[in-house]
């Protein structure tokens, strides 16, 4: 039986301080914590290094892996390149200081011509830095980018896979209109880790518990076993955003059991 390792994200604990994350995190069998990069949780880029320290220590004496830092830099956005830079820069030396292997960032166009353009740019301003530091920026399926063949174009035209790479958020390019054959094909050697969440449809993205919804997870999962994919997955609850839905607690023995398969 092929089983994969749980992490838990932190958007499911808007408020919730990193030592209750781990707590739950534990109970629940999970084996690492997508930190998201916000004061609400505890953990973000104005940490001091002592605060980095006890992070550092708490996830430690948990047995939890910081799998990634859940960073919100967008790096399509049409600010001005010294502001966007300064943001990942920073995210990137708080991944290195909690031992994260990954950055998530964002794509954050506005769908113009100048997306690709901003995006690549900046991502090899940084590369010598990520690889400093032992970081691989994954650019998830999202917002402008959506779709697995999105974010491919984009890894292929930075050219440095060996700090790039990618973030299947389950939903986004299903709701876009692309098989999730498809996704996995363009992503297949670009994967970070695999964000699994449902919702309601493809119209309405309010999180359900798994299998409830639209998502197709039996799919995806289905298709990343016939991949021999052997990474990580994250679930990604999105409490912050729909603070009406169950606490994550309820979630997460149906996301353990996705990963295993029964």
């Amino acid at each position: 039986m092929t089983t994969w390792p749980l992490a838990m994200s932190t958007l499911g604990l808007p408020g919730t301080g990193l030592a209750e994350a781990c707590r739950i995190a534990v109970a629940a069998g999970c084996a690492g914590l997508e930190l998201r990069a916000h004061p609400d949780t505890g953990v973000h880029v104005a940490m001091d290094a002592r605060e980095r320290a006890q992070a550092v220590n708490l996830l430690a004496e948990a047995g939890l892996a910081p799998l990634a830092v859940a960073g919100y830099t967008r790096i399509a956005d049409a600010k001005p390149d010294d502001e966007v830079l300064e943001r990942l820069r920073a995210e990137i030396v708080l991944a290195g200081d909690l031992g994260a292997p990954y950055l998530r960032v964002f794509p954050g166009g506005d769908r113009d011509e100048g997306d690709d353009k901003r995006a690549v740019r900046r991502l090899r301003a940084v590369a010598a830095q990520a690889m400093a530091a032992g970081v691989r920026l994954l650019i998830e399926t999202h917002d402008s980018h959506p779709t697995g063949r999105d974010i491919r174009r984009l890894l292929a035209a930075v050219g440095a896979p060996e700090v790039t790479g990618a973030v299947w958020d389950a939903l986004h390019p299903w709701r876009h209109g692309e098989k999730p054959a498809d996704t996995l094909a363009a992503l297949a050697d670009h994967l970070g880790y695999v964000q699994i969440k449902d919702a309601v449809s493809a119209e309405d993205t309010t999180p359900v518990p798994l299998g409830a919804g639209g998502v197709p997870l039996p799919e995806i999962r289905r298709l990343l076993l016939d991949q021999g994919y052997d990474g990580w997955v994250s679930l990604e609850w999105e409490r912050t955003w729909y603070p009406r839905v169950a606490p994550v607690e309820t979630v997460l023995p149906a996301a353990l059991a996705w990963t295993r398969g029964t």
